[in-house]
């Protein structure tokens, strides 16, 4: 039996044509409305479906789950630098005490003493560390981060953002997610 679906429900996972999700954190999803246009416009290939459909008086469409692109994108081998990214870099927590709370970002060699906003000067803190820091050096504080900054690939991002899964995850959606994963033995 099919059901009718509300607009906010139903997303699809999005898999590029090598079955990879496009992103895991955030995990590549898509509207069940942006989906079916995909269907139609032969974009995707269905994976898996939902037990729900849409209707119209003479169609019914069962809505995907997971959909994989008919095209492979070729993933950006560096991300952009960006607030999130470096947050999901370090893991979403303070460089000098891992405090999760109130995180800012701290630049390591000050901005007033010529520090850049790179990917190699810049981590994450919390506020009370970087009011602590303030336009002083690590140096003079003694006061050191855990991990020095650094570019990150994509790659990197990836494995950060799978220790962030999200709070909704369909069951089509587990044999596309994680497989490329190391195994324990």
């Amino acid at each position: 039996m099919t059901i009718a679906v509300s607009s906010g429900a139903h997303p699809a996972l999005v898999l590029n044509a090598d079955y990879r999700p496009l992103s895991y954190y955030p995990l590549s999803l898509w509207s069940w409305q942006d989906t079916i246009k995909a269907v139609f416009l032969d974009r995707v290939n269905i994976v898996s479906e939902y037990d729900a459909a849409v209707r119209s008086p003479s169609f019914e469409f069962r809505i995907p789950s997971v959909v994989s692109l008919k095209t492979y994108v070729k993933p950006n081998r560096f991300p952009a630098f960006t607030r999130f990214n470096v947050f999901l870099r370090d893991k979403f927590q303070c460089q000098y005490c891992g405090s999760k709370e109130e995180l800012t970002f701290d630049h390591l060699i000050p901005r007033s003493k010529g520090g850049q906003t790179t990917w190699d000067n810049v981590i994450t803190a919390c506020s009370p560390c970087n009011l602590r820091k303030a336009n002083k050096s690590c140096k003079q504080l003694n006061m050191w981060p855990m991990h020095m900054p650094f570019q990150p690939t994509i790659q990197d991002l990836h494995n950060n953002g799978r220790a962030f899964p999200p709070n909704y995850l369909h069951d089509s959606w587990l044999d596309f997610l994680y497989w490329d994963t190391e195994l324990e033995p």
